[in-house]
């Protein structure tokens, strides 16, 4: 008897995680080890039960899916994340396949479909629908942010988060910060969590010093 694809099922709706769960853990072959309420949270559970795949709700609060995803994979690149989405948001799903999901899974979808994309993720496959495949595909070809040398520092964080820390250690206000961007004061907040994290920085000042140490913040 083949081993179970152990599964951590993250969703910021009660009835959403509950009924996915439960439709999970009636499939053959698959075995919900966990489930968090937001991506916060996500990052214990997923440590406390070292799953094979995580199905990763977009938007929740405290830490939104992709941020969640970003740092998950970073800390463990073999494992698979499909994103949980309300709709084809391409921009959405190319953000969330940048910060290393293989996929996503629509909210609503039918036990095969949901069966179909858990297996093929687990296998190494990439879980989308037919409208971002060229898109897709041109990510992979050529789109890949260039490699960084083995010198450079904080090489486990992503280009976004490596430009937001540019910006604290050069004294800029997370308002500061999301304007210059183009992004909500949220995913600030949310990828400042994450450096914070990932630096292991006990807040603001400290993640300045270990930056400026490193060189940033001086342009």
């Amino acid at each position: 008897m083949s081993t179970p694809i152990r599964v951590v099922v993250v969703d910021d709706h009660q009835i959403v995680r509950d009924g996915l769960t439960s439709l999970l853990g009636a499939l053959d072959g698959i075995e919900v080890v966990g489930s968090a309420s937001d991506g916060r949270e996500a990052l214990h559970v997923v440590e406390d039960t070292a799953p094979d795949l995580v199905v990763m709700d977009i938007q929740m609060p405290h830490l939104d899916g992709i941020e969640a995803t970003r740092f998950l994979t970073g800390r463990n690149p073999a494992l698979r994340v499909v994103m949980l989405t309300m709709n084809e948001d391409d921009d959405t799903v190319l953000s969330a396949i940048r910060a290393g999901a293989c996929g996503y899974l629509l909210k609503g979808a039918g036990a095969d479909e949901v069966q179909h994309a858990i297996r093929s993720a687990a296998a190494g496959g990439m879980v989308f629908g037919a409208s971002l495949a060229a898109k897709v595909a041109g990510f992979f070809a050529g789109a890949l942010p260039a490699q960084r040398t083995d010198d450079e520092p904080f090489p486990e964080l992503s280009e976004r988060e490596r430009d937001v820390l540019q910006r604290i250690a050069a004294g800029r206000s997370n308002d500061e910060i999301a304007a210059a961007l183009y992004v909500s004061n949220k995913t600030v907040r949310n990828t400042v969590s994450a450096i914070y994290a990932k630096l292991h920085a006990t807040g603001r000042a400290d993640a300045i010093v270990k930056a400026r140490e490193a060189g940033y913040g001086r342009d």
